[in-house]
Parts: structure tokens; sequence; C-alpha cells
């Protein structure tokens, strides 16, 4: 067999079970996995790979154990319910590299339903070349690609010569203490897989992000002397002001980072979520900003922050108001570096060759200003991790939406990608009479993949004979299921 038959035939079992994957998508889509409320889409996705015989680990990420880390990032909620998810293949001999195929199961609120025009948030619906559904391309469509890409291979016989790790994490949408506490617990591998929804393109690099709330006091009045008050709410607006002036100076800081120099606008501010006030005709007293800011790779998010807090201060110390009762900020969230992923590793260069086999294109990077995971892996664990995943539209807004076509092609790419970089051995739960193993048909003849591969089998067909000079009942043993 070449190894572009093989590699067909991995296409091929992938599209034997699109359907069945689609439909487990779908059933992810249907759990309403907001920050504190994943626990049943993880208990769902755990039992789905226990089913398939892996060895699954669910453990509540401990604070106490991640929060010394330089990669931690602050919360004040509570984590009883924040389940991680690790399911583990292990080979029976391992002859290739190891492997973190990683998603998150945590989705950002959905807004009001009746602003959804396809379909209810929480009711997925396949609608031409489009799934529609919250979280289906953030990034559920990825986790079941993980799975799925591992089931095809299975459908031929075959699992990878390496260890694998199948990760869903909670956390991507606020901390990205989810895959640290992974890494914490002990999980690495030569080379992570996060096919978030990046248009099936690779991610070079990306902004890293932090999180903070900003609580302006006021000056409670009747509001008939609204004049001898001062309104919270209102003095807001003149924060927010300050802070987006900053950050178009952080903008012009880009032609000091590599790969950041071409973005139009690569530091984004947001005022996420405000609220404030007690009565409509009281003066309001308080008021409260959820923001998020970006920084880049290599900034160190204390002196970011310490930054913010310094503008304020000085840009605020002439405000009438502000000037006497400045804002206070409170750290809440994202405390995360940005990451750069160097050009030139084996492991991209064995996704370039899948991707080119399932798209028929060559795979293009690019730089992203949003949060990934992937900083965990690439500055923490000193791996290369691939973020590359399927089309999508509207993430984090109305109607999201998934290409169907894009996340078979995905899924290809990531089946072709375990079988180059962790090789693949038989699935031999039976031996026939002469103690060779039910897929032997498998001839790879040349190049990559299959010379490994047949390596190992040679050598694996050695130790069996060898074996069964010294005892006729070890061939037998040596094809049993580990």
């Amino acid at each position: 067999m070449t190894e572009e038959t093989l590699a067909q035939q991995i296409l091929d079992a992938v599209e034997q079970g699109f359907d069945a994957q689609i439909a487990f998508t779908e059933d992810l889509i249907r759990f309403p996995s907001l920050r504190g409320a994943e626990k049943p889409a993880q208990d769902f996705i755990g039992k789905a790979l226990e089913a398939r015989g892996y060895a699954v680990d669910s453990f509540v990420i401990d604070v106490d154990k991640i929060h010394d880390h330089p990669g931690f990032s602050p919360v004040a909620v509570d984590y009883s319910e924040a389940v991680n998810v690790v399911a583990t293949h292990t080979p029976r001999q391992a002859t290739g590299r190891s492997l973190i195929l990683n998603g998150h199961m945590d989705v950002v609120p959905e807004g009001p339903h009746e602003m959804w025009e396809v379909s209810p948030p929480w009711e997925p619906k396949c609608e031409g070349d489009w799934l529609y559904g919250r979280g289906g391309g953030d990034m559920k469509a990825g986790l079941a690609a993980n799975i799925f890409a591992l089931d095809a291979l299975r459908r031929l016989g075959f699992q990878p010569a390496a260890k694998v790790h199948v990760q869903s994490v909670v956390e991507e949408e606020c901390t990205g203490n989810g895959a640290l506490a992974c890494l914490i617990e002990g999980y690495t591998a030569d080379a992570a897989i996060i096919p978030e929804p990046e248009d099936e393109m690779l991610v070079r690099a990306n902004c890293g992000v932090l999180w903070f709330e900003v609580h302006v006091a006021g000056h409670p009045v009747h509001v008939r002397e609204a004049g001898t008050g001062a309104n919270a709410i209102e003095a807001s607006f003149r924060v927010i002001e300050s802070l987006k002036a900053m950050t178009e100076g952080w903008n012009a800081e880009k032609v000091n980072y590599p790969y950041f120099e071409d973005l139009e606008h690569p530091i984004n501010f947001n005022v996420g979520k405000i609220e404030g006030g007690d009565w409509a005709s009281t003066v309001a007293a308080w008021c409260k900003l959820q923001c998020r800011i970006a920084i880049y790779p290599g900034d160190d998010p204390k002196m970011r922050a310490a930054q913010i807090e310094a503008h304020l201060a000085k840009d605020l110390a002439g405000d009438p108001f502000l000037g006497n009762r400045p804002p206070t900020i409170t750290w809440n969230g994202f405390f995360a570096r940005g990451y750069v992923l160097e050009e030139g590793s084996d492991a991209e260069a064995a996704l370039a060759d899948a991707h080119r086999r399932a798209t028929s294109q060559e795979l293009e990077s690019f730089v992203t200003p949003g949060y990934l995971d992937a900083r965990v892996f690439v500055i923490y664990a000193d791996m290369p991790c691939l973020v590359y995943g399927p089309i999508t539209e509207n993430i984090h807004g109305f109607d999201e939406r998934v290409s169907l076509s894009s996340i078979k092609r995905v899924t290809g790419a990531i089946a072709l990608f375990i079988a180059e970089w962790c090789g693949l051995e038989p699935i031999v739960p039976q031996a026939d009479a002469e103690g060779t193993a039910a897929h032997d048909g498998y001839r790879p003849d040349r190049g990559g993949l299959s010379q490994r591969h047949a390596r190992h089998r040679a050598a694996h067909r050695r130790r069996l004979r060898r074996a069964s000079r010294r005892d006729p009942a070890a061939a037998s043993r040596g094809h049993r299921r580990p």
C-alpha cells in the first residue's frame, strides 16, 4: 500500500463517519455550557471517550495548584464545577511522537434568544453547508473533530503508535486556567493541536489578553438636585475615552513586534458589560465596567496592567470629580501572555502536508489578535501548538455557524497529521494461526509514515517469531489487546 493510498483511505474513513460526527457535534451544542455550567457537557464527552476505550481522567481545577504559576489568571468565581476531561490513548509500543488534541467546552453567553434568526442558540440546525448554534464553531466542532479523527483511524484498524491525550477543557473564554491546569497535572506531549475556528489556516502568533473591572464611585442625590451630585455612569464615559486613547498609543507600538507590524489594529480594547446605579430618580452612585484589552507577545501582563493603572491616574487627575475620587481596578480574568509559533518545526511541516492532502491547498498562516490556549503549550511547555480549525461565521455573535464541508476537511487533516506524527500500529484483537495480525495486508512501500510503520511491523513480526520458538503460545499473547 502506498502512502497516497493510505491517505485516501483515511479521508474515506472520515467521510464514512461524518454523519455520526455531526450528530455528536449537535449533541454538544445542545448543552448550554456557559462558564460554571460546563459539567453536564463534560460528563457527556467523558462518557463518549470512555466508551471508546480510552483512560479518562476528569478533575476539578485546583486553584491551589496553579495560582503561583506565571501563566495563572486571577479568578473570583467558584471552581467546584470547573471540570477538565483528559482521555489518554496508550499504544502497545510507542514508536512515534506523542500528541495532545485540545479543545474547550466553555462557550460565551448567547444573548437574547429572539435575536437569533435561523434557530435558537441551543437548538442546532443544519442549513446548506452550515451548522448553526452557540459554540458550534467556537469550538465544539473542533472537539468532535479531534475525537472522530481518531475514530477514522480505528475504522481502518489502526491506532496511533504514540501516546495521545484528548483534552476537553474549561475556562478558555475567560482565564485560560483550564489548559494550564492540565499542564500542571502532568499532561505534556511532543506537539499539540487545537482546532479553533481559524478558517483552515495556522495561527502564527496571537495577542495576550487582560481582563479587568473598573469601579467608578459617584455622589448620589435626588435627581431634583442633580447638579449637586456626581453621576458615576456618566463619569465612566470619561474613563472609557481615556482607555481608548491609551489603546491607540499601544497600537502605535506594533512596529516593534514581529508579525504584528502589518496588522491594522492589533490591540483592541472592549467594554463588554456595564452596570450601575440603583434608581432612575437617583443620581447614579456607582458604575462597573467589565473590560478587555490585548497585549503583544513578549509583554509582561504585570507591566501592562501597571501601565493601565498609571495611565488612568495621570489622565484623570485633572477631572473635576474623578481627580478626587479616581476609579479603582480589579484584575478579574485573563492575565495571559501572547505567543509566537516559531516557523520551521517538524509539527508544522507535518500539518502542512496533511492539510495539502485533505484540501488540495497550501497551508497559510496568519496572526490573530484574540486569546488562544496555545500560549500554555508554547510558552510554558516549550512544545509546538498548531491552532488550525474550520471555517466559521459569527462566533460570539448571533447565528454562530460553522461550515460542514470545512469540518470534514479539517477532520481529515487532523487524522492524516496523527498518522504522520504519531505513526500507526494495527489494532490486533486476535491473531491468525500463523501469528500474523488481522491487518497484515497493509504493505507500506515508501516515504515518511509508511517507512516508519513498515519498520515497526517488521520488528513486531521478528519478535513474535523469536517468541514462538521459545514458547508456542507467545505468538498469540503478542497480539492480545493491552
